[in-house]
């Protein structure tokens, strides 16, 4: 049995260094170079999790190409299964990041071999799916993917719903964990993001957290301001942890799957959001989003 099955995307994240971002019909020249490295969602919760320490399997598609080739040989260097990533008859999914000193960034994604997946490309891995102890699963796949390996799983589901876009109640019912940040979990209640900020809102989070309809608690992530824990009779405030940080990058997806590691573990949902804070920590002091996942040695110093 696999620890942790992966359903999700996998990107070549393209770094462009910037002094400003470009006005529309604007050229910027940069001086500096820019850098490649590997990202998507799905690939980022894949290496977190296998740097934890658990056995990791990934289902996704990349392109019949070297960007394809190169991708799935860095997971397999993290010890991630990636027999179930298919070659897709288009590009492997592309995000163009361009970011300044300041942190401001405009990020454009072609997600190409991505949304190619459908589910019947998932019938060979049936069992890999139903079999896992655990099963993450993001939105940057068609959402019929999303709703076909949520039917299928037979272990923990976890869900973040990244990016925002509806779920139908029939999937929602299935999810056993649940997390997105405060603007996803307002698109997904059909509601305005509360206008407080802070950690002022955690009745009006609640509230919407539990409109949704899971049969399992809702963790929101809240950046700076932790992570608010939301099941059906109670919320508690997971404060985050104190650190220099440099670039919050990945932090979602570290959180993600810590979440899932600690859970898988036995951890109450409280307890397994604090060790998640504690390893989006860590990934916040480094840049990079898959890179800066850290080890579970590292997660265990934090705090």
């Amino acid at each position: 049995m696999t620890d942790i099955v992966v359903v999700g995307s996998l990107n070549v994240d393209v770094v462009v260094p910037l002094d400003e971002l470009p006005a529309v019909g604007q050229t910027v020249l940069s001086a500096a170079d820019h850098s490649r490295a590997g990202g998507g969602k799905g690939a980022n919760q894949a290496v977190a999790a296998a740097r934890l320490g658990r056995s990791v399997a990934m289902v996704g598609a990349v392109g019949e190409d070297p960007e394809g080739e190169w991708l799935t040989g860095l997971l397999a260097a993290e010890g991630v299964d990636t027999s179930a990533v298919l070659r897709a008859p288009r590009p492997t999914g592309q995000a163009i990041v361009l970011v300044t000193a300041d942190g401001d960034s405009t990020i454009a994604v072609s997600s190409g071999a991505n949304m190619w997946l459908a589910p019947e490309h998932l019938r060979p891995y049936a069992d890999l799916i139903g079999d896992a102890a655990a099963v993450l699963l993001q939105q940057e796949v068609d959402a019929a993917v999303v709703a076909a390996v949520v039917a299928a799983a037979r272990g923990l589901v976890v869900v973040n719903p990244a990016p925002a876009r509806p779920i139908d109640a029939e999937t929602l019912a299935r999810v056993d964990v649940l997390v997105p940040n405060r603007g996803e979990l307002a698109a997904l209640a059909g509601a305005a993001v509360p206008a407080g900020g802070g950690t002022g809102d955690v009745a009006a989070l609640a509230t919407m957290a539990r409109s949704l309809g899971t049969r399992g608690p809702v963790v929101v992530t809240l950046g700076v301001d932790g992570a608010l824990v939301v099941t059906a009779d109670r919320e508690h405030l997971v404060p985050a942890e104190r650190v220099d940080a440099v670039d919050a990058t990945g932090a979602g997806d570290t959180f993600c799957a810590a979440l899932a590691d600690a859970l898988l573990d036995g951890a109450a949902i409280e307890d397994a959001a604090r060790w998640a804070s504690r390893a989006a920590a860590v990934t916040v002091t480094r840049p990079g989003a898959m890179a800066s996942a850290p080890r579970r040695a590292e997660v265990l110093t934090v705090g």
